[in-house]
C-alpha cells in the first residue's frame, strides 16, 4: 500500500470515533454484510461515520492490508480495528458491541 493511502486510512480511522467502511453508505448499502453492520449500529447510535469503497478502489484494496482483515465492511472504534460483519454480529447478541460503544458516552 502507498503512504497516501496508507495516510488517508489513518486520517480516518483517527478522526472518527465509530467508522464503518462498507460497500454503499448507510443510507444505501450496496451488500448484505454492510447492511447487517448499518442495521446494528442504526440501533444503537444516532451518528456514526461510513466510508463507501466502492467509491475509490485503493481504499477498497488498501483497507483490507491496512487491517489484514480480507473482507467488508469493517468497523473501526476509537481507532482500533474491531472486525467485519460475522465478529460486529456476534458482538452485539454477546452484548459486548453494546458495552464498547456506552463507553463513548
Amino acid at each position: 500500500m502507498s503512504e497516501d493511502v496508507q495516510s488517508r486510512i489513518d486520517a480516518l480511522v483517527n478522526q472518527h470515533t465509530v467508522l464503518v467502511f462498507m460497500k454503499g453508505d448507510r443510507d444505501f448499502p450496496q451488500c448484505g454484510f454492510s447492511a447487517q453492520v448499518v442495521r446494528i449500529l442504526d440501533s444503537m447510535l444516532p451518528e456514526y461515520m461510513t466510508v463507501d469503497v466502492l467509491q475509490d478502489q485503493t481504499i477498497r484494496d488498501g483497507i483490507k492490508e491496512y487491517s489484514s482483515w480480507p473482507t467488508i465492511p469493517q468497523l473501526y472504534l476509537d481507532g482500533e480495528f474491531q472486525g467485519g460483519c460475522d465478529i460486529i454480529t456476534e458482538m452485539y447478541q454477546s452484548g459486548e458491541l453494546q458495552q464498547k460503544l456506552s463507553s463513548k458516552d
